[in-house]
């Protein structure tokens, strides 16, 4: 049993994504941590300042190593933060020699949300993909209904006829929209140091911050520890992406209620009627839509960073930015299922 429907026994069946979850397991959140810690220690070396012997026995160790997870769960109800347990484990396992040049300069919350920024990065890439195949599966029915007639809805009411292909050019115009903003999304990595300053790294940081970054694939940038706009961007469009999604589920419910204008296969049974075919599919892009129109609110409160450095704030975002991307996963998921599902749409 677990508190979340996004990896609930059953309701995850509905609401989650299989693809998507493990981004969000302990383990790939660590194997980020310690990319994060192998090209940090390769681009100090690259400008001296750690030994090249050191920095490579430091990123094959974090190739290989594996934390004590309870002790880690342990630490981080101590300290709120899993990174100065994992740092305390893998200095012991580099040894003694090349723990002096571990971590250099970096603190815990460059190790977290560059590992945030990692995994959100590769699951964009994902989530581009899907838009692709739904604009797919919205093209095919276009060529296959489109000259077919629809009653054109104004505020609930019945208006003029219009075509099929009206209304899936309204669901499809946003898609490629969205596809474009996330391959063009910008993942920067994060290293300020203790307070955004690099201060340990003296004149050398915004060099070893570049390198950093092009180590990981990331975008380098000034330090945003205290500046939430990456968080706040990438979570607008992920309910900008739901709430189109949930508009086609919206109108998919609508015009299943009147039914003689579509029929869909793979309806949800009811337990009371067995006539009916219900459409659970489109309902769910509704309140999927929904879940992350109102948790986006959250991420903005996010915003209100204190100072250099927000534990509150910074904790809310580990509430709510999993819980998005699970939705806005699951939204794309159903939204090319329920799509390729439609067998008939209008009137000839």
């Amino acid at each position: 049993m677990t508190a979340s429907p996004f990896d609930h026994p059953f309701l995850s069946g509905l609401l989650g994504d299989d693809e998507i979850a493990p981004y969000f397991s302990a383990g790939a959140d660590i194997r980020a941590m310690l990319s994060f810690e192998a090209a940090l220690a390769k681009a100090e070396a690259a400008h001296d300042l750690v030994p090249g012997d050191a920095a490579r026995h430091i990123a094959d160790t974090c190739t290989a190593f594996s934390p004590d997870e309870s002790a880690l769960r342990s630490a981080t109800a101590r300290d709120g933060v899993v990174v100065p347990d994992l740092i305390r484990q893998l200095r012991i396992a580099v040894g003694e020699d090349a723990a002096k040049s571990l971590h250099l300069g970096a603190t815990s919350q460059d190790v977290i949300d560059t590992s945030l920024m990692i995994r959100l990065r590769a699951i964009t890439f994902l989530f581009a993909g899907r838009l692709s195949a739904i604009a797919a599966v919205l093209d095919g029915l276009d060529r296959q209904f489109g000259q077919n007639r629809l009653m054109g809805h104004t505020r609930m009411q019945a208006a003029i006829p219009i075509s099929v292909g009206d209304r899936l050019d309204a669901w499809r115009a946003p898609l490629a929209t969205y596809r474009d903003r996330l391959t063009e999304q910008s993942f920067p990595v994060q290293f300020g140091g203790a307070a955004g300053t690099l201060d340990k790294l003296g004149t050398q940081g915004p060099a070893i911050r570049a390198s950093l970054a092009r180590e990981l694939g990331l975008t380098d940038t000034a330090q945003w520890q205290s500046n939430r706009l990456p968080i706040a961007d990438i979570a607008g469009l992920f309910a900008s992406i739901s709430g189109s999604l949930g508009k086609i589920g919206q109108d998919i419910a609508l015009l299943a209620q009147a039914g003689d204008e579509i029929e869909i296969s793979g309806g949800g049974t009811s337990s009371a009627m067995a006539h009916k075919q219900n459409p659970v599919a489109a309902e769910a892009l509704i309140s999927l839509a929904r879940f992350n129109a109102t948790v986006l609110s959250g991420i903005h409160q996010s915003l209100v960073h204190e100072q250099e450095r927000s534990g509150a704030a910074w904790t809310l975002e580990w509430l709510l930015l999993p819980q998005m991307t699970m939705a806005t996963a699951a939204s794309l998921r159903l939204a090319k299922e329920l799509t390729a599902n439609i067998r008939r749409l209008g009137a000839a």
